[in-house]
C-alpha cells in the first residue's frame, strides 16, 4: 500500500477501490451517496467498487451527473443525499462526477444561492469547513479533481464557473489504475491531454511555487512517455498506473492557478447548443496559446521541452501537434463542430475567467479572439 498525504489523503495503488468503506469510517460517515453517471454504472464499476469495499449492496446512487455538471444536478443530487439520510459523498468517475460531488456537499450545509460561492464573484472567502466528507475515485487519468480545490459547475443561465477553496478538496482520494482499463481510446487520450495541459499551464503560471512546478515537470514527463501506450493498449496496466499518476500530479500542482487553455475551454464547456470534451478542447487550444505564451515563456519552455524528452523549446509547439494527431484528436474547434459566430461570446467571458490572472502572459480579449480563430481553423 502506499500512502500519500499532499493536500489531502491519497489511498494510490492497484486494487484501493477495496479500501472505501475504511476510509469512509475514518471520516465518520456510515451512509454515502455515490454520485456519479450512467456510463460508469453501465460499466459496471459502481458495483465493483461497492462489491470490493464491501460497503451495503443499497448504497444510494446518483447517476444523474451531466457531462458538464450543471447547478441543476447539484440540487438533484442534494434532494437524493436528504431523502437516503445520507452523511457523506463519494465520487465516482471522471471529473464531472467529482466535481458534482463538490458541489453536493458544499450545499448539504450552505444557503442558497448557489453562484455566491463562485470564485469570480467572491466566494472563496463564504466556503466554509463544516461541509459532508467526500470521497473521490477517479475512473479516468486526467482531471485531477480527486485532489483539486476547485469544482467547474454550469449555471442555469449557462456561464460555467469555478468554486475554488481549500476546504473542497476531497477529504481522500483513492486512485485505482485498475478502475481506468475499460476506458476506451478516444477518451483515454483526451482525458491523457487534459492532464498533460494541467501540468504545462500550472507550470507556466507566475506564481512563485518551486514544489508544484517539480511536480508538474514529473507529471508531464509521465504523460509524454505513456499516453501513446496507454491509447494504444488499454489493458497495459502499467501505463494506466503512470497516466493516473501524471493526472494525480497535474490536480496537485492546481495551486498555482492555470491559463489561458482553461480560461477558453471553461465558457466554451458552458455551449448548450453542442457538446464539448473539456480534455479535447484542451487538447485543441494548447498549441495556439502555447505560441502566444511564448515571448514570456524565458527558459521554461526549454524546462518543458526537456520534461518531454524533446531536444529544445522550439519543439515543443510541434511536438504537441504532432501528439494530438498520433492521438486522433480533433484539428480544430471547426472539426469539434464549435460554430464560427460564439467566438466573441467565448472571448468575453474567457476574459472573466480564473484561470486568467494566473495565465504565463497577460491576455485581453483580443488575443483571446485570436487565439480562438486560429484553433477554429
Amino acid at each position: 500500500m502506499a500512502l500519500i498525504t499532499y493536500l489531502t489523503k491519497i489511498q494510490f495503488e492497484v486494487g484501493a477501490r477495496r479500501l472505501l468503506r475504511e476510509e469512509l469510517e475514518a471520516l465518520g460517515c456510515t451512509k454515502p451517496l455515490i454520485v456519479t453517471d450512467k456510463g460508469v454504472v453501465a460499466a459496471g464499476l459502481v458495483a465493483e467498487v461497492i462489491k470490493a469495499s464491501g460497503m451495503a449492496a443499497d448504497t444510494p446512487v446518483f447517476d444523474g451527473t451531466p457531462e458538464n455538471p450543471t447547478e441543476a444536478a447539484v440540487f438533484e443530487a442534494l434532494d437524493v443525499y436528504r431523502a437516503a439520510g445520507c452523511d457523506g459523498i463519494v465520487g465516482l468517475g471522471g471529473g464531472s462526477p467529482l466535481d458534482l460531488a463538490k458541489g453536493v456537499s458544499l450545499m448539504a450545509t450552505h444557503e442558497g444561492p448557489f453562484e455566491q460561492y463562485a470564485a469570480i464573484l467572491g466566494g472563496i472567502a463564504r466556503v466554509r469547513k463544516d461541509k459532508p466528507p467526500v470521497a473521490a475515485i477517479p475512473t479516468t487519468a486526467g482531471t485531477g479533481s480527486e485532489v483539486g480545490r476547485a469544482a467547474l459547475i454550469t449555471l442555469s443561465d449557462g456561464r460555467k464557473l469555478g468554486f475554488i477553496s481549500p476546504y473542497m478538496i476531497p477529504d481522500v482520494a483513492i486512485c485505482d489504475p485498475e478502475l481506468t482499463l475499460g476506458l476506451p481510446p478516444m477518451l483515454t487520450a483526451a482525458t491523457g491531454m487534459d492532464a498533460l495541459t494541467h501540468c504545462i499551464e500550472t507550470y507556466l503560471s507566475p506564481r512563485d511555487n518551486p514544489p508544484a512546478e517539480a511536480i508538474a515537470l514529473d507529471g508531464l514527463k509521465r504523460v509524454a512517455a505513456n499516453i501513446r501506450n496507454a491509447v494504444r493498449d488499454g489493458k497495459d496496466i502499467a501505463a494506466r498506473t503512470e497516466m493516473m499518476m501524471a493526472a494525480l500530479e497535474g490536480g496537485m500542482t492546481f495551486q498555482k492557478g492555470l491559463g489561458a487553455v482553461h480560461s477558453l475551454s471553461h465558457p466554451m464547456g458552458g455551449l448548450k447548443d453542442v457538446r464539448l470534451h473539456h480534455g479535447t478542447l484542451n487538447a485543441v487550444l494548447l498549441p495556439a496559446v502555447l505560441a502566444f505564451n511564448a515571448p514570456a515563456a524565458g527558459e521554461k519552455y526549454a524546462a518543458l521541452a526537456a520534461a518531454m524528452g524533446l531536444g529544445d523549446a522550439s519543439e515543443l509547439v510541434p511536438a504537441i501537434e504532432a501528439l494530438n494527431r498520433d492521438l486522433g484528436m480533433p484539428a480544430s474547434l471547426k472539426d469539434m463542430g464549435v460554430p464560427q459566430d460564439v467566438l466573441p461570446y467565448i472571448a468575453t467571458h474567457a476574459v472573466r475567467d480564473h484561470s486568467t490572472a494566473t495565465n504565463a502572459r497577460k491576455i485581453e480579449e483580443g488575443d483571446f479572439l485570436g487565439i480562438l480563430r486560429q484553433s477554429w481553423g
